[in-house]
């Protein structure tokens, strides 16, 4: 296992190099998605502002609908950047990556096998952040550079610029290596013998 900073967005090399079990801490920017804007563009078919669209090339993606203060001159104030389980948005993820170049997802829990083979077909990775850590993120985040889709508050698509941000665990890589997978066959060899020797 090794231990990477790099910044994003990311390129071809430094996602190639990673393997299940690295670790990662990231500087630049990733962007905030969720649920209902996810359907949004997914299931209803709406297609994302233009001026976004160039900027998801090599994109790290962050499942979160942050706490934020609106500031009188419309800009947002981070109030807590979390992250949530990323199983009900797994059918997503080829989307983003097939057609809007995002190679990183990150959040909790993992991927379902959908997700898991998107990302080997797409040569892209998924980072775990431990759960409860979104007072340590929100510190990580520097500022919020854009925002679109207000309407969905706090499910607005959202661009932060962070510093430090991790470390994360690099769960699942691009050749197929999966940790949450890893765990689940040891946990079942180990519940065989342990039935076996009873």
């Amino acid at each position: 296992m090794a231990h990477y900073r790099l910044q994003a967005p990311l390129t071809d090399e430094d996602i190639s190099q990673l393997q299940a079990g690295d670790t990662v801490t990231l500087d630049g920017i990733i962007f905030g998605v969720r649920d209902a804007n996810l359907i949004r563009l997914f299931d209803k078919g709406v297609e994302l502002p233009d001026d976004l669209i160039p900027q998801l090339d090599g994109a790290i993606a962050l499942h979160t609908a942050p706490g934020v203060k609106k500031l009188e001159d419309g800009t947002y104030e981070k109030v807590s950047v979390g992250t949530t389980t990323s199983y009900r948005m797994d059918r997503f993820t080829r989307g983003l990556m097939d057609t809007y170049g995002v190679r990183v997802i990150i959040g909790k829990g993992g991927l379902l096998e959908e997700g898991c083979q998107a990302l080997v077909d797409e040569k892209g990775c998924y980072f775990t952040i431990l759960g409860g850590s979104a007072a340590l993120e929100t510190t990580q985040v520097e500022e919020i550079e854009d925002v679109w889709w207000e309407d969905l508050m706090p499910e607005a698509i959202w661009k932060f610029r962070v510093k430090d941000f991790g470390p994360l665990i690099v769960s699942i890589d691009s050749h197929g290596g999966n940790k949450y997978q890893e765990v689940k066959n040891e946990a079942r060899k180990n519940l065989d013998e342990i039935i076996n020797n009873l």
